[in-house]
């Protein structure tokens, strides 16, 4: 009899294959109130690296690290009329605490616009306190009605990015900056997902913003997710909480303001761009672990050797993990981390120590030979970096052997549930068009200008859809 697949096959059931490897990857499980998840050790190291990738890239864009309550009162939310209406049917609202009826409900921080501006009035009083830049690392919470590990949870982790600023145009260019060289930098170079920078149509826009940017990926099963979001906020939430500055001039003017987030969607986007029916791929640049080097054997001239093996591409700035566990059997072992994708195994036994060699396993493209045991130190940085580029290089393959132009609102209906994507001139679809794509759970990801490039509004002159379904 034929073995079963240690994984759902992608093609013969996409979601389960996607549950199957968030399980056996030992990345997740579902928390005990429906919509939570408890992150596991080796997908919260995921989501460290990604941490520490865009926290840099955030404070080299200028942006400070702080800190804002969970708890935020009601009344708060009810200042800015759209942001409310937006986010009422998520909100978690507590109107208990200590045993008592609260004399005003609170609620669980679903994004921090309106408790950043209450302190921010405070903080800002003339152009020197411009501009402002604040980034904080937390949890929200926005109650899920279709959860789904990762992509969407009742309570998820996220960065998210607060600005204020003396002009419109400072306000607009720092959320283009933020979109561009923080995001989308990462998002292709370090994650390797080969992402669409676009704009927002008005429908699909954060609410309380007067624009939003965002990054879209291309999913194995075609569909779209959404990675990331920039949003221009223009005065709408300093009007609301009267956040207002001493000018050049002596006039007290408003702020225009920024906000911004990427969250632990990441991680179910990086599972479903890069993972295969052997588990999850992770790019060189992000893993936790880009090599691991096993003992075959409990021999303890090979105990020794995977060691040192370990400590000299340490050393070559590799970061490596040893396997000796030679108590459980090495089969189990080897599809264990081809599971969690780690990008290179180094395999070493009592024979191949005879030979001075190891077996080199690289799982991004696959296949194995013996290479010289001194030569490994050298060769593996430059594989590493061989096999990030090549999961880019497939990702955007994906996406353009997968979206077609189309002309009509049908054709990129059917385009869309083939499990693609279209590209329609927005002059084409519109407004309505775009009601009559939602009638089929499928909307517009975003507005690319002619040339490729994003927008400078809704209406530009040959504005192009890019029409999906999407997570």
């Amino acid at each position: 009899m034929a073995k079963a697949p240690v994984l759902t096959p992608r093609s013969d059931d996409f979601p389960r294959w996607y549950q199957d490897l968030i399980n056996k990857a030992e990345l997740a499980d579902n928390g005990p109130v429906r919509g939570t998840m408890v992150i596991r050790p080796y997908g919260y190291g995921l989501w460290e690296r990604m941490q520490q990738e865009l926290d840099a890239r955030i404070k080299e864009a200028g942006a400070r690290n702080a800190y804002f309550p969970l708890f935020i009162p009601q009344s708060y939310l009810t200042r800015e009329a759209e942001h409310v209406e937006g986010f009422a049917p998520e909100l978690a609202v507590v109107t208990h605490g200590g045993g008592k009826e609260l004399e005003e409900p609170v609620v669980v921080r679903p994004t921090s616009e309106t408790i950043v501006n209450e302190y921010f009035s405070k903080w800002v009083q003339s152009y020197r306190d411009l501009p402002l830049l604040i980034n904080q690392w937390a949890n929200v919470v926005r109650w899920e009605m279709r959860p789904r590990v990762f992509l969407r949870t009742t309570e998820f982790l996220w960065q998210e990015g607060h600005t204020a600023h003396a002009t419109y145009e400072d306000a607009r260019d720092y959320a283009a900056h933020i979109h561009k060289e923080v995001y989308a930098d990462f998002m292709v170079n370090v994650l390797g997902i080969d992402v669409v920078l676009g704009r927002k149509t008005a429908s699909e826009r954060f609410a309380g913003a007067v624009n939003t940017l965002t990054l879209e990926g291309m999913m194995g099963d075609g569909k779209a997710l959404q990675m990331g979001t920039s949003h221009e906020l223009g005065q709408n939430f300093a009007r609301a909480f009267n956040t207002r500055y001493l000018s050049r001039g002596g006039q007290q003017e408003l702020v225009w303001q920024t906000s911004w987030g990427a969250s632990t969607r990441m991680v179910g986007g990086l599972i479903m761009s890069h993972g295969d029916d052997s588990g999850l791929r992770v790019p060189p640049r992000l893993a936790p672990v880009q090599a691991v080097v096993l003992a075959i054997k409990g021999d303890e001239a090979v105990l020794a050797k995977v060691r040192e093996i370990g400590d000299r591409l340490t050393a070559a700035g590799v970061r490596v993990e040893v396997d000796d566990r030679t108590d459980t059997p090495f089969g189990r072992r080897a599809v264990d981390w081809e599971l969690k994708g780690v990008p290179v195994r180094v395999e070493v036994g009592p024979r191949d120590l005879e030979n001075g060699t190891a077996m080199l396993v690289r799982r991004i493209p696959g296949g194995k030979e013996p290479v010289a045991l001194d030569a490994l130190a050298a060769l593996l940085p430059a594989i590493l970096e061989e096999d990030q580029a090549l999961l880019l290089a497939q990702s955007r393959e994906r996406r353009v052997s997968r979206t077609s132009d189309v002309s009509t609102v049908g054709a990129a209906v059917e385009a869309a549930l083939a499990g693609g994507w279209a590209r329609i001139p927005w002059a084409d679809l519109g407004e309505e068009g775009e009601a009559r794509l939602a009638e089929h759970a499928v909307t517009v990801r975003c507005l690319l200008a002619e040339d490729g490039s994003v927008p400078d509004a809704d209406d530009a002159p040959g504005n192009v859809a890019v029409v999906a379904r999407a997570y």
